[in-house]
């Protein structure tokens, strides 16, 4: 059975491409990897009718060993701060991310499926404000089969 053999990653790399960089090339062991805060980069400009300069492409690190899930930008401003890369052996378990259950910058849920059932793995970064933290309180979704949840929690105790 997959589940047994599965190996995790979980980092927060505080936004630094080299150790993006790293990760990727030297943790192809790995099955999965979950990031906290992703740099986000310009790439290139796109030709648009809307607008002379053309319109902005922005992205995170990407690698052709790695299968990449993140939540889309809505805005300029609004980047995910979670990412998930699966090694590109696992391609055939059909991953989906899933933001129909929680769709949230700071929480990246995917799905796949073994022996005929569903699994979820969940990817949760909760800045100093805890935003993620009270989303998933105030969200009604009812998930039995949850592998993994890797996090960034950033809970201080004032104690």
């Amino acid at each position: 059975m997959i589940l047994k053999n599965l190996c995790f990653f979980s980092q927060n790399i505080q936004k630094n491409r080299i150790f993006t960089n790293i990760i990727l090339e030297t943790k192809k062991d790995f099955d999965i990897l979950f990031i906290q805060e992703p740099l986000w980069v310009f790439i290139c400009s796109i030709l648009s009718s809307s607008n002379k300069k053309g319109d902005k492409v922005v992205s995170v690190s990407n690698h052709s060993n790695w299968l990449i899930f993140f939540r889309s930008l809505i805005i300029d401003y609004d980047h995910s701060r979670v990412i998930t890369y699966i090694n590109m052996r696992l391609a055939y378990l059909h991953s989906s991310f899933r933001k129909d259950i929680f769709n949230h910058g700071n929480i990246n849920c995917f799905s796949f499926f073994n022996n005929s059932s569903i699994f979820f793995m969940i990817n949760v970064y909760s800045n100093e404000h805890q935003i993620a933290l009270k989303y998933l309180k105030g969200t009604k979704a009812n998930l039995c089969n949850v592998l993994v949840m890797a996090k960034d929690f950033n809970i201080r105790d004032s104690n």
